[in-house]
Parts: structure tokens; C-alpha cells; sequence
């Protein structure tokens, strides 16, 4: 290439970029530092059984095109395989007024949540697989063209904390969100997941002051969500049961994934994102073949 070609094609390249979000650039950035350090990876398919049609997609093969189905309708459809299936990534971020919190001026654990579910969905990408939003409910995309369409699918209804949608068998589930619901109402819903034969991977978003409980003195706490408001008198005499309750909470989350055969890792908004996409990676098998 003559270095007039490098020239324009950089100049290309850096208009392209300048156009991206910068939620996108974000996380192609994370998705990038990552890649630096694994392969990418193939997986062995689970069979040939049918799955289900779905409608074709720009980046998919013309080769799984189904045209008796397609002639029967006005869209061009896909025959999907059980081992198709199996290579999608069905990715959340928990759409809750909680995750909106950040203790000083930075990201919010939602933002950081979408950087974590972008990257990592750019990664997948490399690797030939396919990645869904879980809370849009839409069939897997495949192809570099399908991050701008996830970004613009992942946030799903606040009201609706756990989406309910069936899941393929063997497809495999990557769930980011603070976790601060109630156990019992998250142990149902990670149950229901798990039960359709899905490999899942749970990621837990906390701002440092959550962990911390940095304040002092009389301090007045406003939920983001519905639960209002407490006065604390001396932060300092309840930081110690503070600590207690959140351990005993993370304890529970952890104990419930373990039973399932699921990953969880802590992850801090004020650390590097990709100490936390490298081992959601790494536990879908991102070190090579499986």
C-alpha cells in the first residue's frame, strides 16, 4: 500500500470513528485491550436438530436461507439449527433506577454495565458467534454491524427488572446488574434460566461507596428507586453492620450461582472495565475450543 493509500485509508477510519457513540467507542476501546491477551475461539456444534425460522439479517449466510419458507410469506427466513443456537450470547443489563447511582462524578454502574455488555458482545462478534438482547427479546445478530444494533436494544423496560423469554438449549446468558434485589425474587429468576439448559454468567456492579460506606457523621440516604428515604445519625457506628449485611448478600448471590454451575465476579466502577471482561470472556470459553 502506497503511503498516500495508508494516508486516506486512516483518514477513513478516523471519520468512521468520529462518527460512532462514544458508548460505543467505549467499549470497542475495552473490547480491543482485551483481545490483546485470548483467541478467538470456534465452538463444537451441539447437533443438528431444527430450532426455529427467523428473519434474515444483513451478515448472515445466504447458504441457511430456507426459501420454501420464505416463498410462503413476504420476508426472506432463516432455518436456525440446535447448534446455531447453542453459539448465541444473550446479554442484560439491569434496567432498574439503582443502577443510575454513582457516588462521585464518573460512570454510573449502568453505564459501566453497557460498556461490560458492548465489549464483550465485540469480542463474541470476533469469534464468529452471535449475540441477542435478552430484554428485546429479538433473534441473535451476527456480523460487526449487529453492536450498533445491540446498543440500541439492550436497555428494555424498567418496570420489567427480570425479562421472561424462552431461551434456546445450550445457549449461554451474561447478566450484569448491582444485584440489589431481593434474593428470592433473583434465585427465581436465575432458576428459570438456568432450567432452559442455559450456561449462565452473572457480573456484579457496585459503586466504590456502596462497598465502602465512605460517610461520616449525620447522613440523609435517597433511594433511587421507590424505597424513599433514611436519616442515619452516625454513619460511623453502622458502617461495621453495613459491611455485615452486604457480605452476607454477596455471600447468598454467590452461593445461588454456584449450585447452578454459574460464574459471578465482583466488579467496582472506579476499576478498569477490562478486569472485569476478561473473565466473563474467559467463562464462555474464550480461551479456545470447547
Amino acid at each position: 500500500m502506497t503511503p498516500q493509500a495508508r494516508t486516506l485509508r486512516r483518514h477513513e477510519a478516523e471519520k468512521i470513528g468520529a462518527s460512532l457513540p462514544p458508548l460505543l467507542v467505549a467499549a470497542e476501546r475495552v473490547a480491543a485491550t482485551v483481545a490483546q491477551g485470548v483467541h478467538g475461539r470456534r465452538r463444537v456444534g451441539m447437533g443438528e436438530s431444527f430450532w426455529q425460522f427467523r428473519p434474515y439479517q444483513a451478515g448472515d449466510s445466504t447458504a441457511a436461507i430456507d426459501w420454501r419458507q420464505s416463498a410462503k410469506g413476504d420476508r426472506v427466513v432463516l432455518r436456525e439449527l440446535e447448534w446455531e443456537a447453542a453459539q448465541s450470547v444473550w446479554l442484560w443489563v439491569d434496567p432498574s433506577p439503582s443502577m443510575r447511582y454513582a457516588s462521585k462524578p464518573g460512570p454510573t454502574k449502568h453505564d459501566r454495565a453497557q460498556v461490560l455488555a458492548l465489549a464483550l458482545a465485540s469480542l463474541l462478534l470476533r469469534a464468529g458467534e452471535r449475540v441477542a438482547s435478552l430484554a428485546a427479546g429479538t433473534p441473535p445478530m451476527a456480523g460487526r454491524a449487529a453492536l450498533a444494533r445491540l446498543a440500541d436494544q439492550l436497555d428494555g423496560d424498567p418496570g420489567q427488572r427480570f425479562p421472561r423469554r424462552p431461551l434456546p438449549r445450550h445457549a449461554r446468558a451474561v447478566l450484569i446488574s448491582d444485584w440489589l434485589a431481593p434474593l428470592d425474587a433473583t434465585e427465581r429468576w436465575l432458576r428459570d434460566i438456568h432450567a432452559m439448559g442455559v450456561k449462565g454468567f452473572a457480573l456484579l456492579v457496585l459503586d466504590p461507596a456502596e462497598i465502602d460506606l465512605p460517610f461520616s457523621g449525620r447522613v440523609r440516604f435517597k433511594g433511587l428507586g421507590d424505597e424513599g428515604m433514611a436519616l442515619i445519625g452516625n454513619v460511623d457506628r453502622v458502617r461495621g453492620d453495613y459491611a455485615k449485611l452486604l457480605a452476607n448478600h454477596r455471600a447468598a448471590l454467590a452461593d445461588t450461582t454456584r449450585r447452578l454451575g454459574w460464574s459471578l465476579t465482583l466488579h467496582r466502577t472506579d476499576h478498569p472495565p477490562e478486569q472485569a471482561l476478561l473473565p466473563a470472556f474467559m467463562a464462555l470459553g474464550g480461551g479456545g475450543r470447547s
